[in-house]
């Protein structure tokens, strides 16, 4: 299968040289490598200049196609029509040498697949359950593994507010437990979500799909909208042995108020998306996780290490709670 990279990066030109580097690296080397540039300078295409990567297509965007969702349509465009495969990485991660051996092989054991997603190995610390261990609340369990919960997910459980649905898949309530909650063990698991920035989907599936601009700029859960609806029309899996590092870069991210509104907002979008008709219980649990979650993050204000930050935040999604009741996004 003849496969394409795209990378849509924004004003981060040494995390992007990293990742090319590790692409070089590859048992199996994209047949294209599509750059969809949104940077306001020179600095990333000077930084890819100087280095010999094959097959890399450069493209700097307008001010127009700027923004996450719109780089990766403007990316599609781009594709050569021989292309089976389309890749998607974002440009802070560092790849395994046989991330895309792994990846593309699940199309092969799995040929219904429309989608398969890599995974992230240097975030979350995993066990295996020993034998006769005795269960605790503060912690998470699954498929014989288990790692630490969050305060968040300790208080839901509490409340009975926990998602009662596997890693990867939305309840009708929203507020799951993204793919991040599935172990690294090695296996392939069906998955309704997959990260955006570690993604891949045939291309075929962008005849009919294509990423929602709605999502503006910095485009959070614009991967769990269009997953959602792609796994109505078939499945998406996860591919645990397709491994690699993700760092966060802080480079272009938005300030902490619009972040807490788009937390808010973007959620509503994608909750509706899987249940556009919840009944009253389902609203009523999507609103109770929503405040609650905003009740937490306050309290990052008292005693977390950014606390200007988490009260910004805080404001933003509160303030993105009224604005619902004012101005709810349109699908």
């Amino acid at each position: 299968m003849k496969f394409s990279l795209i990378i849509c990066t924004y004003m981060r030109p040494g995390p992007l040289v990293k990742l090319l580097k590790s692409v070089q690296k590859q048992i199996l080397y994209p047949d294209e490598i599509l750059i969809i540039d949104g940077s306001i300078n020179d600095k990333t295409k000077l930084a890819i200049e100087s280095h010999n990567f094959k097959k890399l297509k450069y493209f700097l965007v307008s001010e127009e196609e700027r923004g996450l969702t719109k780089q990766r349509n403007y990316g599609i465009s781009k594709l050569d029509q021989t292309i089976a495969i389309v890749c998607f990485l974002d440009d802070d991660i560092v790849l395994e040498p046989d991330y895309f051996q792994n990846l593309l092989n699940t199309y092969l054991l799995f040929p219904e697949a429309l989608g398969v997603g890599g995974y992230i190995s240097n975030e979350v610390k995993w066990d295996i359950i020993p034998e006769n261990y005795k269960f605790k609340i503060n912690e998470f369990y699954y498929d014989g593994w288990k790692r630490k919960d969050g305060s968040r997910f300790v208080l839901r459980k509490r409340m009975n507010l926990d998602s009662n649905t596997p890693p990867g898949f939305s309840p009708n309530f929203s507020h799951g437990r993204s793919i991040g909650f599935l172990p690294p063990s090695g296996k392939i698991y069906e998955s309704e979500q997959l990260m955006g920035g570690v993604s891949s989907f045939r291309k075929s599936v962008f005849e009919e799909f294509s990423f929602s601009t709605y999502f503006e700029g910095y485009g959070l859960y614009e991967d769990a909208d269009f997953c959602l609806r792609l796994a109505k029309k078939g499945k998406l899996y996860l591919n645990t042995g397709a491994k690699l590092k993700h760092y966060h870069d802080p480079a272009g991210r938005p300030n902490q108020f619009k972040y807490g509104k788009m937390v808010v907002r973007n959620g509503w979008y994608v909750w509706r998306t899987k249940n556009p008709n919840p009944i009253l219980k389902d609203r009523l649990k999507w609103n109770a996780i929503t405040f609650l979650l905003i009740l937490i993050r306050f309290t990052n204000v008292i005693n977390g290490t950014q606390k200007k930050a988490a009260f910004t935040e805080t404001v933003g999604r509160i303030f993105g709670c009224f604005s619902l009741v004012l101005n709810k996004p349109k699908r």
